[in-house]
């Protein structure tokens, strides 16, 4: 196990999910983060099933600043209730591993 982590949160836009994943870069609180435009979700929303098109964010990032994360997601998010599920990652490249570190 690493303290590496892939932190996924979901966008209503493409271009809501660029500003997201340029704050979480430039803020280096994600060394990277890609963009998945176009999932389709379908969930329960205040009683309701929904469904909707959205743009998928999968940000790396370490455990010490997951809590950041979380934050900065929730403070440029148009959602009222934004997805900020976090994944360990329990392996992967060292060199890459590495790279996550020192870039956030």
């Amino acid at each position: 196990m690493t303290d590496k982590l892939l932190v996924l949160t979901t966008a209503g836009s493409e271009a809501e999910a660029k500003k997201i994943a340029e704050m979480l870069v430039e803020r280096r609180l994600a060394a990277c983060v890609n963009i998945i435009p176009r999932v389709h979700s379908v969930y329960r929303w205040q009683g309701k099933v929904e469904s909707a098109e959205e743009s998928l964010l999968l940000a790396k990032t370490v455990k010490k600043k997951e809590e950041e994360v979380y934050a900065a997601i929730r403070e440029m998010h148009s959602y009222e209730l934004p997805e900020c599920i976090s994944i360990p990652v329990s392996g992967g490249s060292a060199e890459y591993l590495k790279w996550i570190a020192v870039e956030t």
